[in-house]
């Protein structure tokens, strides 16, 4: 793999560099202080990962990103910062990691797998789309190859109850009641239940994947068509989600049940055909 880094502080730079020679996994690295010339030198150096700094001057590690992107938008970029508010705004630049520094050698080999990973699948983007939802067994959101982590259990519960409900508005009182019981909907778990929804959505614009969840008018819903999940295809019909139901489904979730018998409903008519 090779390797360009990015960084205006020398000693940073020369550290980082220290690091990519380590790793058999990275055949040559690259380093620039100017972000300018590091694009110039790209112009005639494709690479297949950039690290890149994000506080510099004249051109800040966001923009050099977004023109490394315009040249080969199959370069993976891992941005390393001392900074770590910053992590907000470069996931909306679909990054492949972003590592608060520093960097060690341990980190940078994740980061230079999961850049290579990230790599092959876009070679083969046809057959693996960008957000993934699996709900036999466990129920998990995959972005680009990668299973999101949801800083509250509860957000995560929230998305699986509108991943359910396939489309379907659900009220605010409803998301309530299926995340906590029967529990009087009091103006204090009103807030709880903010917390919550805000926690979901920062969660998936982190993600890159904001889109996917719509709220309006109080309600709030998943947009099926932006995801590729095994009930959808198993409810579709497709006979290759028969091996793939293993007798559970989002088995962390009492309120699934209910959606258990459509699918063995479902499975019985497509196993008679």
């Amino acid at each position: 793999m090779r390797v360009i880094c990015v960084d205006d502080e020398r000693q940073t730079l020369e550290e980082i560099l220290s690091l990519c020679e380590k790793l058999p996994r990275i055949s040559a690295a690259e380093g620039f202080t100017d972000p300018g010339k590091a694009l110039a030198w790209l112009r005639e150096h494709p690479v297949e990962l950039a690290i890149l700094d994000i506080h510099m001057p004249e051109m800040d590690g966001f923009a050099l990103a977004r023109a490394i992107r315009e040249l080969d938008n199959d370069t993976a970029i891992l941005f390393v910062s001392a900074h770590a508010q910053y992590a907000a705004d470069a996931w909306q630049i679909h990054p492949t990691g972003f590592v608060v520094k520093p960097l060690t050698e341990e980190r940078l080999c994740e980061e230079a797998e999961y850049a290579a990973q990230w790599r092959q699948s876009r070679a083969h983007a046809g057959s693996r789309p960008r957000v993934q939802v699996e709900t036999f067994g466990n129920f998990d959101l995959i972005v680009e190859g990668r299973k999101v982590s949801f800083p509250r259990s509860k957000a995560k519960e929230l998305l699986a109850c509108l991943v359910d409900r396939r489309g379907i508005r659900m009220t605010r009182i409803e998301a309530f009641r299926l995340l906590w019981g029967e529990e009087e909907y009091t103006r204090s778990r009103q807030k709880m239940l903010d917390v919550i929804i805000r926690s979901l959505r920062a969660t998936l614009e982190e993600n890159g994947v904001g889109d996917i969840l719509q709220l309006e008018q109080g309600t709030l819903r998943i947009v099926p068509e932006a995801l590729d999940c095994d009930l959808y295809r198993l409810l579709r019909g497709e006979r290759e989600t028969l091996r793939a139901y293993q007798g559970e489904y989002m088995s962390a979730y009492a309120w699934s049940r209910a959606t258990e018998g459509l699918i063995k409903s479902r499975l019985q008519t497509l196993a008679s055909k």
